[in-house]
């Protein structure tokens, strides 16, 4: 995971278009815990991380929000929706594809919960060395 965020912060983008807490969420190039994973580590170093997403995606994004909030882990901050338009090389025509950009900050117990997970991963990892 951590060459993932290395490789996302030494990206070399501009500004105007790239934010280092955005993670753009598909739903067909990486599983759904991969974003969920994604957004707690995005959390632990910027307090709040937005998730965006276009048409078929939305659905991926919005279940990525409910299971960080369900854990306890986030909370809705803002939550916004437009339409854009896509240029379509088949049709040679713009399309309109809808767009969602949710923004979750960190809960108050965030560490605590973090820190939690991380123990207890430590404690099986040392039960599976043993069997």
């Amino acid at each position: 995971m951590e060459e993932i965020v290395e490789g996302v912060d030494s990206m070399n983008l501009g500004s105007d278009s790239y934010k280092k807490n955005r993670i753009q969420v598909s739903n067909t190039k990486k599983p759904l815990f991969f974003y969920v994973n994604l957004a707690k580590r995005y959390m632990q170093q910027h307090d709040v991380v937005e998730l965006s997403a276009l048409g078929m995606a939305i659905a991926t994004v919005v279940t990525v929000a409910e299971i960080l909030k369900n854990n306890g882990l986030a909370v809705e901050k803002k939550i916004t929706t437009s339409t854009v338009d896509i240029k379509d090389d088949s049709r040679g025509r713009p399309v309109q594809k809808a767009k969602i950009e949710i923004l979750l900050g960190k809960t108050e117990n965030f560490d605590e919960l973090m820190a939690a997970a991380a123990e207890e991963r430590a404690e099986t990892g040392d039960a599976d060395e043993q069997s």
